[in-house]
């Protein structure tokens, strides 16, 4: 029999819609690199961990340079001060924006105009 875990017991998860804004596109693969650099040089190892930090690789849309990071909603403000200190990807400047947080991908999508 398995053991579940009482509602209240559970982590929430949440859902950050990013937009990265640059002169000339940037791969999946290279912001992929500079946020997990970022978030663990601004948390440390420990903290990343317990944000359980996911990049949603098929939700990228490079027309829009745009995507969503999932985390858990204790270490939500954090998230977001770690994306804000990117400025530069290669030789690339960029900046990253935040554009929503949601509980939800559908959400997301409907109320950001990302879809």
């Amino acid at each position: 029999m398995k053991l579940k875990k009482m509602p209240s017991l559970k982590p929430h998860s949440r859902y950050i819609i990013f937009r990265v804004h640059s002169q000339n596109p940037i791969l999946y693969s290279n912001i992929r690199d500079a946020v997990w650099n970022s978030l663990e040089n601004w948390l440390g190892e420990q903290d990343l961990a317990e944000a359980d930090v996911r990049i949603i690789k098929n939700l990228w849309k490079p027309k829009t340079q745009s995507g969503f990071i999932r985390c858990s909603n204790r270490f939500l403000d954090l998230i977001k001060t770690g994306l804000a200190l990117i400025h530069q990807i290669g030789d690339e400047r960029v900046i990253f924006q935040t554009v929503r947080v949601s509980g939800t991908i559908r959400a997301g999508k409907e109320k950001s105009k990302l879809s």
